[in-house]
């Protein structure tokens, strides 16, 4: 029997990269939808400057943004306000002397979770009840939540909307799959005014009443080093912009940002995804980049950290097959999150042009080196993630 072609159907609304490069480039043929389905349009798009709004130091949701939350209360409408943290708030401290919660095992801080009484660290699942009195310094009542986190932006939804029907949506809340079907049932039914959700409702719903978005922190994705930043942080507030207007009501999205400026965020704002893309496509393309460049990122990890910090610039110094290939090798360094359950981190990262033959040449480098057994290296060829 003689093989038969297939095909393969890539949809996103957000594609990545280098999907709209190869799509550039003709390696694949692309299908636009231009129009959302039946009578629905695309969501208002605007930045609230966070700049001009005047608001207390504990408090998230602008003046502007709650009066349009009040607006669509008056007309039996949802509200969506969206903030991708989980938990109450990413950092703890005393007020006294300064001491931060950080995990025991990995070099993050502990979020609370007020609704649980306790803080975790969300990378290795460490967990203690929420103190009561500063470890180092013995003080009560002076440890102070530093920034916002789901369940306190809720804390502060009920505050302001004493009679508004409040919905949370995060993957922290007990109850698993099935308390999540039901909830998405109930705001499609239009059981609740307010939902309250992270990145877990960022896409894929649809909710017919569902008229506003409202983004608490839209400058939140851009900041570190992640190369992929605006790409990333491109493709969340769309989606969760998309939540709003799905049936006849045009919906609006307003995205709180005290640099409305940005590239990024103007580009969100003009609903002009070809040039955003065009754009961050040129940028990379400058610094070789992927797609326009090849990148690896290699990990050396172990609970000795002398014997991984030995191993990585052992491999930093025979790294002549790399360079042999046309590459560059960087590093070691400590890796942006250093430990992780109690493994030290070290980075290395190749770098080369787009035809660079960069597995073989990784192979022919590693080949050679003996891994000690309590040693774990991590090759991520075109990394998403730079942790």
């Amino acid at each position: 029997m003689r093989p038969r072609a297939a095909q393969v159907v890539l949809a996103s609304a957000t594609p990545s990269l280098e999907s709209w490069a190869n799509a550039e480039a003709g390696k694949y043929d692309r299908l636009e939808l231009t129009a959302r389905f039946g009578a629905a349009v695309m969501p208002d798009m605007r930045a609230i400057d966070m700049r001009v709004e005047t608001l207390p130091s504990d408090r998230w949701v602008s003046p502007t943004l709650q009066k349009a939350v009040e607006e669509r209360i008056e007309k039996g409408e949802q509200s969506l306000l969206f903030i991708n943290r989980r938990g109450y708030a990413p950092l703890t401290l005393c007020r006294v002397c300064g001491h931060r919660f950080q995990c025991p095992n990995c070099t993050t801080w502990l979020v609370e979770h007020r609704f649980r009484k306790q803080i975790q660290c969300h990378h290795c699942g460490y967990h203690e009840p929420t103190p009561e009195a500063c470890p180092s310094c013995g003080t009560f009542d002076h440890l102070v939540a530093c920034g916002p986190g789901v369940e306190r932006l809720a804390e502060e939804v009920v505050e302001a909307f004493p009679d508004a029907r409040t919905l949370i949506l995060s993957s922290d809340l007990m109850g698993g799959v099935k308390r999540l079907r039901l909830e998405l049932e109930a705001i499609a039914k239009g059981e609740c005014d307010i939902v309250i959700g992270t990145q877990l409702v960022a896409k894929g719903h649809n909710f017919p009443l569902l008229t506003l978005v409202g983004v608490i922190d839209a400058d939140l994705g851009l900041q570190g080093s992640d190369l992929r930043a605006a790409e990333k942080t491109f493709q969340l507030m769309r989606q969760v912009a998309g939540r709003a207007g799905r049936v006849e009501t045009q919906g609006v999205a307003l995205l709180q940002s005290f640099q409305p400026e940005h590239p990024v965020m103007q580009a969100i704002l003009s609903g002009d995804d070809e040039e955003f893309w065009r754009t961050e496509a040129a940028q990379r393309q400058d610094a070789g980049s992927p797609p326009f460049g090849r990148m690896a990122g290699i990990v050396v990890s172990g609970e000795n950290e002398a014997q991984v910090y030995d191993l990585a610039t052992h491999l930093a110094r025979n790294g002549a097959a790399i360079t042999k290939a046309g590459a560059q090798l960087f590093g070691p360094a400590a890796a942006p999150i250093a430990r992780i359950r109690g493994r030290h981190r070290v980075r290395l990262l190749i770098k080369g042009p787009k035809g660079c033959a960069l597995q073989p040449a990784i192979r022919a480098w590693l080949g050679p080196v003996r891994v000690p057994a309590q040693i774990r290296l991590t090759v991520d060829i075109d990394p998403h993630t730079f942790y």
